[in-house]
């Protein structure tokens, strides 16, 4: 374990490897708040890791980043893979300000499309509820998950997989940075994000004014998202009225 220290932040770094070492020698100590992060060059799923490893105590902050996930998922249960070394492939772990619980999978999101713009040199768009998308590609995918004892949240996990060096037929990736450049600048704007980032993330979302369709579990819908709630849910205007999307899939349907 190696402590870097700067006047604004002590970030904990642990390396699995020597391969990782100089890696992550090349993050720096310039964030307001304190990250623990570990590099492991193998795993199951990041997400899966950080909620075993919050049970057991992590603290607030904790990050894993893995080169390779055998079992990395998205929302909805889809499958997320990537060739070993391509993406940045990664969890963070939050125990503070859990509620509401969308804020931080839009933290996330929000970081990912700064970090993306400082690094790869494009301006990716968010589609509901929080992938990244680069002219209509997908980019990068956000996935939540909750944990904690006797009904209550007491942590909350947030995976990212982002397309840096590979990306799969029809999906998008940078073309510029490194996996590790990518990591710096999304923690160093995750650590500059105010709490509340409803207007910077409805500013992003290119969803709303769109026409759209919604696959819910048990119907399909169709309209204009027309914004999006307190509560994170889409709120979309039917021909048979306004509905509000908590959980479903959400597609843009082109204009004609």
């Amino acid at each position: 374990t190696r402590t870097a220290i700067s006047p604004r932040l002590a970030i904990r770094i642990f390396w699995s490897t020597s391969d990782n070492v100089g890696r992550m020698e090349a993050l720096n100590a310039k964030w307001r708040q304190t990250f623990d992060v570990k590099v492991v060059a193998e795993t199951g799923s990041t997400n899966a890791d950080l909620l075993a490893a919050a049970g057991s105590g992590a603290p607030h902050g904790s990050v894993l980043v893995a080169d390779f996930q055998s079992a990395g998922r998205g929302r909805l249960d889809r499958t997320w893979e990537a060739p070993a070394g391509a993406n940045l492939l990664m969890s963070v772990l939050f125990r503070r300000q859990l509620e509401p619980l969308h804020r931080l999978t839009q933290r996330i999101s929000l970081a990912a499309v700064a970090a993306c713009e400082r690094v790869g040199g494009v301006s990716p768009v968010l589609k509901w509820p929080n992938d990244l998308l680069i002219d209509d590609r997908k980019l990068s995918g956000v996935l939540a998950q909750v944990g904690g004892t006797g009904g209550n949240v007491e942590f909350v996990v947030v995976g990212i997989g982002l397309n840096v060096g590979w990306a799969p037929e029809g999906a998008a990736r940078l073309l510029a940075g490194s996996r590790d450049q990518v990591l710096d600048a999304l923690l160093e704007v995750l650590a500059d994000l105010p709490d509340d980032v409803t207007e910077l993330y409805r500013r992003r979302l290119s969803t709303l004014g769109q026409q759209v369709r919604a696959e819910l579990p048990t119907e399909t819908i169709f309209g204009e998202a027309i914004d999006v709630a307190a509560d994170g849910s889409l709120v979309i205007e039917t021909p048979e009225g306004v509905r509000h999307v908590s959980v479903g899939d959400v597609t843009h349907l082109r204009r004609i």
